[in-house]
């Protein structure tokens, strides 16, 4: 996670933003589920065009689950803790 960025947050505000606005005429559960989809479908691209073939990608598939997983973990508990030390001001 590179939040050296200077436009990390912004564009993790804009797919917010989306979700959010997705939250009209579909629940919570349904619009968590989407998004979630999206992050592995752009991700699994992400890594395949990191790879020259299919067997390649498939040598690397354990290493690449590993890792995305590794990072969603840091980043859910990060913002887990956050919700947690503000659930009051977040959550009004």
């Amino acid at each position: 996670m590179d939040k050296g960025d200077d436009n990390f947050f912004k564009r993790a505000d804009d797919h917010i933003n989306l979700s959010n606005d997705q939250l009209s005429d579909a629940s919570i559960g349904k619009v968590s589920a989407s998004m979630m989809y999206s992050v592995a479908r752009f991700n699994a691209w992400f890594s395949a065009c990191e790879f020259t073939n299919a067997e390649d990608m498939e040598n690397g598939k354990q290493e690449t689950i590993k890792y995305f997983v590794a990072e969603y973990e840091k980043m859910l508990t990060e913002n887990i803790d956050d919700y947690i030390k503000n659930f009051d001001k977040f959550m009004k």
